[in-house]
């Protein structure tokens, strides 16, 4: 059971990074998603600028102690994504880089929302 419970934190933490990155873009469905995008956005460009360690890391810790199996001891980022995404030598200044272009991505995205809502008006 809380094997399971661990994975589902899993699956969630890697759904609320995905929609960090490209959440605005959920914009074109409904409107009001960006009352949920910004904040989360925020929260994203916060935890990876300032190297700090994601809630839900401590939550999928908890679970896969209480489950008897071994967790890990730094965060989601480097222990899941790092491996796939980024470079095996990640530093700080690289850590920065990339919480930079999270907020250009998305600076980029939101340039576009409002060029589109402008031209509708």
């Amino acid at each position: 059971m809380y094997e399971i419970a661990a994975n589902l934190i899993l699956f969630v933490h890697f759904i609320f990074i995905i929609f960090v990155v490209f959440g605005a873009l959920l914009f074109f469905t409904s409107p009001k998603i960006i009352l949920i995008h910004i904040p989360a956005f925020v929260w994203g460009s916060y935890i990876t600028l300032t190297n700090s360690i994601c809630p839900l890391t401590y939550l999928e810790n908890w679970f896969l102690n209480k489950a008897n199996l071994t967790t890990y001891s730094e965060g989601f980022i480097q222990n899941y994504l790092v491996p796939i995404v980024y470079p095996i030598n990640l530093t700080k200044d690289l850590q920065i880089y990339l919480g930079a272009s999270l907020i250009v991505i998305n600076v980029v995205i939101y340039a576009f929302i409002y060029s589109k809502v402008k031209k509708n008006l």
